[in-house]
């Protein structure tokens, strides 16, 4: 396996692409865009308890445990497979980001996954960088004897960590309004058996996937979320081609007017969320991302259903006081940056889409 060096760069996530094309091939109609056999009367806005769920089989749920197999498969697989350290595309049999998808995403069985490297370990989720690489010969369009290179695009693999090591420390406050249906679920879940541990990790997976899907179909400055399988989320990589990450909001010392930019664009993607009834619950500089003069949001398996959570105008009021203070202290007018006008915006949003 390649290996990297990416510690100058601990933010995790999320590489990108330049995002040019995204807003054009967004088009059409988002009426259909919500979940299959979805029987909601028309006009009433999706809530996260909506969500079909995956089947669950012993401890592990049975889209982890699929996910594990197809790892070893790989590994096991050494005679005309990828090279060890590598794996096939993990593409096949893992929920698939919206569409149309992006042209930069390679989405062929032939491609190769490589590791390069760990971008961030945290208390919940561990980021790694992965190159999916599909050879010139195994191009659909491609001849015997064309010069054509391979394409290749680079990833943000976010996997939730094993029961053992992880440290959802907030759990009941974010989950609140994001009721499953199963008590036995419900019941391990909060009594933090290994199989109510496992089956967390996946409900975050499931939640920021969701939503980050939710959230790009809709023009909201996100990462593209490429695929999700168990407790794995693969996202768009924002930063450069070489791997170097995108910086956080908080590493950045802007002039006046690009502070003042960073705001507008700031009070833009709360609104789009606002619009959807969401607060991101947990916003701050360290959460956001700048590339390339683009403020986009990150970290959002925590997003709060702001309308059916009892917690959600404190949630709401949280974010906006939270990354206005930020804001402030880096020299922002108070005409500008007014928290408590923002706020109530918001929340005059939230009660509309709800």
């Amino acid at each position: 396996m390649r290996s990297h060096d990416f510690s100058a760069h601990d933010f995790s996530h999320d590489f990108s692409h330049d995002g040019s094309d995204e807003l054009d091939r967004r088009g059409g109609d988002r009426e259909g865009r919500g979940r299959r056999g979805d029987s909601r009367r028309p006009g009433r806005r999706g809530r996260f308890d909506d969500e079909p769920e995956p089947d669950r089989r012993g401890r592990l749920t049975e889209a982890e445990r699929v996910r594990l197999a197809q790892q070893r498969e790989d590994h096991a697989d050494t005679a005309g497979g990828p090279a060890e350290g590598d794996r096939w595309s993990s593409w096949d049999g893992a929920e698939h980001g919206p569409t149309p998808h992006p042209s930069w995403l390679i989405t062929e069985l032939a491609a190769v996954d490589t590791e390069l490297g760990v971008l961030k370990s945290g208390k919940e989720a561990d980021v790694h960088l992965v190159e999916r690489v599909l050879p010139a010969g195994a191009q659909p369009d491609s001849e015997p004897g064309d010069r054509v290179g391979d394409l290749r695009c680079l990833l943000a693999a976010k996997r939730y960590r094993p029961a053992e090591h992880r440290m959802f420390h907030r759990d009941a406050g974010y989950l609140e309004g994001r009721r499953m249906r199963r008590s036995r679920e419900m019941r391990a879940m909060a009594g933090r058996t290994a199989f109510g541990r496992n089956l967390l990790a996946e409900q975050w997976a499931a939640a920021e996937f969701g939503a980050l899907s939710r959230l790009w179909s809709i023009g909201a400055p996100v990462p593209y979320p490429a695929q999700r399988a168990g407790t794995e989320v693969m996202l768009e990589f924002l930063g450069e081609p070489d791997g170097t990450a995108a910086p956080r909001l908080a590493q950045l010392r802007p002039d006046p007017d690009q502070l003042a930019d960073l705001w507008e664009q700031l009070v833009r993607a709360l609104m789009a969320l606002a619009g959807q009834g969401l607060a991101h619950g947990d916003l701050s500089a360290y959460n956001l991302l700048v590339h390339r003069g683009r403020l986009v949001l990150i970290d959002l398996p925590q997003v709060v259903d702001a309308v059916a959570n009892p917690r959600g105008a404190e949630f709401l009021h949280r974010d906006v006081h939270n990354i206005a203070g930020w804001f402030a202290a880096r020299g922002l007018p108070a005409r500008l940056g007014d928290p408590d006008a923002l706020l109530a915006v918001l929340s005059a949003e939230v009660f509309r889409a709800g």
